[in-house]
C-alpha cells in the first residue's frame, strides 16, 4: 500500500516524467544549420560547415569542422569562416583550402579540444587563403592581395591552385582621373574601369622547411566569377559568370579558358538558365552543373524545375541527366564508379537516387523517409562513401555517413548538434490533399497539429506559405525565420503549408500552370485548401490566419485583397506593386517570365494580378517585415503596402531590420524578433471574430 501511494505521489509531483517539454522560441532559433559537407577523396575525413547564432555578438558563428568518418576525432578548423566559399580537398586528399579572416584551428582528441592561432603577420588589408594538412596538422596562410576572392579551385596537383578576384587592371592614375571627373557620382549601367575579374594561379613550393609562393595572372574577364573548376585532361579552367543585377539569364553562363592559349574566352552554354555547382566527372572530360528552377524567357515560356546537366568539353555537347525523373533535382555528387548520386524531390520528400550513365534510368536508393538536403561522396575506385545531411518532421537535421551507399538506411550520425530538438514535444504532422474546384487539380499540403491535438477538430488555422513560387514545403525540420511551422504549431495553431501551383516536386506542368496567373492561380489553390479544411471540420472557420515570406509574402498580400475571412496576416518581403517591383529588383527576369512578359508588353496581366489595384478591398490586420537592405524584393514594396493600408484604416505595422537583405543572414536576433512579433500579432487579432466569410472576388 505504501509503495502504491508513493507512486501516486511521485506522478502528481513530477507530471513531466516521461513527457517531452514544450519547444521554446529560444530553443528553436538556437539550432545549428549545416551549410555544406565535403568528404575527402579517400572517405576518411569530412569537412562540415556549420552556422549557429552568436547572440552576444549579434552575429553568427560560421565554423568549419574536420571529422574523421570513423567518429574518433573532431577538430574546429576555423571560425568566422567565409559564407561564400566552400572548402575543397586537394587532389591527393592530404590538404584542403578554406577562405576566411580567422586563423584559428583546433587540435583535439576524442574528449578535449585545444586551440592554435596562426602566427602569420601580414597586413590587415591582405586577403588570405588557408591550406590545412590532415596528415601533419599544418596550417599555411597565403597572402593573395587586397581583393576578396570570389572563387577557388585546385589544379591537378597539391602544389598549385587557381582563384578569381575583382579586377584591378585599372591603374591608380585611371582611378584618380575618374574620381576627379565624377567624384562620388554613380553612372548607372556604366562599368567602372576595374569591373570584372582576374583569374590567377598560385604556385606553392616547399624546400628545406621554407615556403615560397608565386602568383601568376592568367586572364581578365569582364564579369564576376562565382565558380572555378580545373579540368586537367583538357588543360582548361571552367568558370561561371554572374552579374549583380540579373536582367537576362544570359549573364549567368559557363565559360572555359584554354590554358595553352589564354587569349580567347570560350562560351560553353547559351541556355538562358541559372547554372551553378560545377563538378568534374570521373573520366575527367565532362563538367556537371545544376540549373536553378527559373523559366526560360522565350516564346514558349517553358518552366523548369531544378535540373542536372553535363557538358562534354571535347565537343561541347550538353546532356540532361535524370530525364525520366518528374521531380526537382536539389543536389548531386559524383559516383566514383561513374555516374552520379542525385538528391531528388518528389512531392514533400527528398530521396537519394543514382544514375550510372546518361542513357540509363534514375534508380531510387533505399533510405529514410524525409529530406536529404546535401550530399558528398568519396573518390574510391571500389565504392563511394557518402555523407549526407538529413531531417524529417520528427528528426532535426544532422550529418550522416556510410562507407557504402547500400548502407544508407543504416548510416551513422557524425553530428549531434540538434539533439535537444528531438527531446521536445514536437507537432505531429500528416499530408493533406484537396482539389481546386476550378480544374480539379489535386494540391498537397502539410498539416502540423499542435502537440497533444493530433487529428483534433475545429482548430485555429494558420496558413504558412513557402517562397518561390518554385519552392516547396518538405518533410523536414528546419529552424528558420521563414520556415517556422513547428514553432507556430507548438503555440497552438494548426499550421497548413500548401504546395500550391508553381511548387517544385510535382512536374513541370504544375509550374507551368501559374504562367500569366502568378498570384491568382496559387491563391485559389490556397483558398480551396482552407475551404476543404473547414468542410472536413478540421479548421475553425472563425479562426483563420495567413502568412509567408518572399513569394509567400506576395501571396499573403494578394489574398487579403481577395477575401476578408482571415483574422490576421503576417507578410515578409512581399510585393505590393508588380510594375515597380520589376523596375527595382535585382532579379527582374524572374518575375517577368512568370508574368509572361514585360509591363508594357502584357499590361492586362499586370493589372489582373495587381495587389495595389485591389488593396481598397483589404480589411485584414497585417504585420509586415523586411530587411532594410533588401534588393530581391526592395524595401519600397513594404513602404507602399504600409502607407496604403494606413490610409485605408486597416491595422498595419511595419518592421524594418537594419543591414538585412533577403536572407536575413547578418543578425540572428532579427529573425527571432520577426517570428516573435508575428506570433504576437496572430494571437492579438485571432480572438476577434472574422470580418467576413465571403470572398471579395
Amino acid at each position: 500500500m505504501r509503495v502504491y501511494l508513493f507512486v501516486i505521489f511521485t506522478l502528481q509531483c513530477y507530471p513531466s516524467i516521461g513527457a517531452h517539454s514544450k519547444l521554446t522560441i529560444d530553443e528553436f532559433f538556437n539550432a545549428t544549420s549545416f551549410q555544406s559537407v565535403s568528404l575527402s577523396p579517400n572517405g576518411q575525413h569530412l569537412l562540415v560547415y556549420t552556422r549557429k547564432p552568436a547572440w552576444d555578438l549579434n552575429s553568427y558563428d560560421n565554423s568549419l569542422w574536420l571529422y574523421t568518418t570513423d567518429g574518433s576525432k573532431k577538430e574546429l578548423i576555423a571560425t568566422q569562416y567565409s559564407v561564400f566559399m566552400e572548402p575543397k580537398w586537394s587532389p591527393s586528399g592530404d590538404w584542403f583550402f578554406y577562405y576566411g579572416n580567422d586563423k584559428v584551428t583546433a587540435n583535439s582528441t576524442d574528449n578535449s579540444e585545444s586551440y592554435r592561432h596562426s602566427t602569420n603577420k601580414g597586413s590587415e588589408n591582405q586577403q588570405k587563403i588557408h591550406l590545412y594538412s590532415v596528415t601533419s596538422d599544418e596550417l599555411l596562410s597565403i597572402d593573395i592581395g587586397k581583393e576578396t576572392p570570389s572563387a577557388l579551385t585546385w589544379s591537378a596537383t597539391d602544389s598549385s591552385l587557381y582563384f578569381a578576384a575583382q579586377s584591378t587592371e585599372s591603374t591608380e592614375d585611371d582611378d584618380r582621373l575618374y574620381e576627379a571627373e565624377w567624384k562620388d557620382v554613380i553612372q548607372y549601367r556604366r562599368r567602372k574601369p576595374n569591373y570584372g575579374s582576374v583569374i590567377q594561379r598560385i604556385d606553392i613550393k616547399r624546400k628545406h622547411g621554407k615556403l615560397s609562393v608565386k602568383i601568376h595572372s592568367i586572364k581578365h574577364v569582364d564579369f564576376i566569377v562565382t565558380e572555378l573548376l580545373f579540368v586537367s585532361s583538357e588543360h582548361k579552367i571552367v568558370c561561371v559568370s554572374y552579374a549583380p543585377i540579373i536582367e537576362t539569364l544570359s549573364e549567368i553562363e559557363l565559360y572555359a579558358i584554354d590554358l595553352r592559349d589564354t587569349s580567347s574566352l570560350i562560351r560553353l552554354t547559351n541556355s538562358k538558365l541559372f547554372e551553378y555547382n560545377l563538378k568534374l566527372s570521373t573520366d575527367g572530360k565532362h563538367v556537371f552543373f545544376l540549373v536553378y528552377p527559373v523559366r526560360l524567357n522565350n516564346e514558349n515560356f517553358l518552366s523548369v524545375q531544378g535540373r542536372l546537366y553535363s557538358i562534354d568539353l571535347t565537343n561541347g555537347h550538353i546532356e540532361q541527366w535524370g530525364k525520366g525523373f518528374q521531380g526537382a533535382v536539389r543536389d548531386y555528387s559524383i559516383r566514383s564508379e561513374g555516374g552520379v548520386f542525385i538528391l531528388g524531390q518528389l512531392g514533400t520528400n527528398v530521396h537519394v537516387y543514382t544514375q550510372q550513365s546518361v542513357w540509363e534510368s534514375v534508380s531510387l536508393l533505399s533510405g529514410w523517409h524525409g529530406s536529404y538536403r546535401s550530399i558528398s561522396s568519396s573518390k574510391s575506385k571500389q565504392y563511394s562513401s557518402v555523407a549526407v545531411t538529413y531531417s524529417s518532421f520528427e528528426q532535426p537535421e544532422e550529418v550522416y555517413f556510410t562507407k557504402d551507399i547500400d548502407g544508407l538506411p543504416w548510416a551513422k550520425s557524425l553530428t549531434h548538434e540538434n539533439q535537444l530538438l528531438s527531446t521536445r514535444d514536437l507537432p505531429r504532422v500528416k499530408l493533406y490533399r484537396w482539389s481546386n474546384p476550378e480544374d480539379n487539380r489535386t494540391i498537397d499540403g502539410i498539416l502540423h497539429y499542435p502537440p497533444g491535438k493530433f487529428e483534433h477538430k475545429n482548430l485555429p488555422l494558420f496558413v504558412l506559405m513557402h517562397g518561390g513560387p518554385t519552392g516547396g514545403s518538405l518533410n523536414q525540420l528546419q529552424t528558420s525565420f521563414d520556415t517556422w511551422a513547428p514553432l507556430a504549431a507548438t503555440e497552438g495553431w494548426l499550421v497548413l503549408e500548401p504546395n500550391f501551383r508553381g511548387s517544385t516536386g510535382y512536374g513541370d506542368k504544375f509550374i507551368d500552370e501559374v504562367l500569366c496567373e502568378m498570384l491568382s492561380r496559387p491563391g485559389k489553390d490556397i483558398l480551396a485548401g482552407v475551404d476543404s479544411l473547414i468542410s472536413d471540420g478540421i479548421a475553425d472557420p472563425t479562426r483563420l490566419n495567413i502568412g509567408g515570406y518572399s513569394f509567400g509574402g506576395f501571396l499573403t498580400n494578394w489574398l487579403i485583397t481577395q477575401t476578408t475571412r482571415f483574422n490576421a496576416a503576417v507578410s515578409g518581403a512581399g510585393a505590393s506593386e508588380l510594375v515597380s517591383l520589376w523596375g527595382t529588383t535585382d532579379f527582374p527576369t524572374y518575375g517577368a517570365s512568370f508574368m509572361c512578359g514585360l509591363p508594357w508588353e502584357v499590361p492586362e496581366i499586370y493589372r489582373k494580378e495587381s495587389i495595389m489595384n485591389n488593396l481598397n478591398k483589404a480589411q485584414t490586420p497585417i504585420l509586415i517585415s523586411t530587411g532594410a537592405k533588401e534588393t530581391r524584393v526592395p524595401v519600397d514594396q513594404s513602404y507602399i503596402l504600409e502607407r496604403s493600408l494606413t490610409y485605408l484604416g486597416v491595422p498595419v505595422k511595419l518592421l524594418l531590420f537594419p543591414d538585412e537583405g533577403h536572407a536575413f543572414s547578418n543578425n540572428p536576433w532579427h529573425g527571432k524578433i520577426k517570428v516573435r512579433e508575428e506570433l504576437k500579432w496572430l494571437a492579438q487579432y485571432d480572438h476577434l471574430s472574422s470580418l467576413g466569410t465571403e470572398d471579395l472576388l
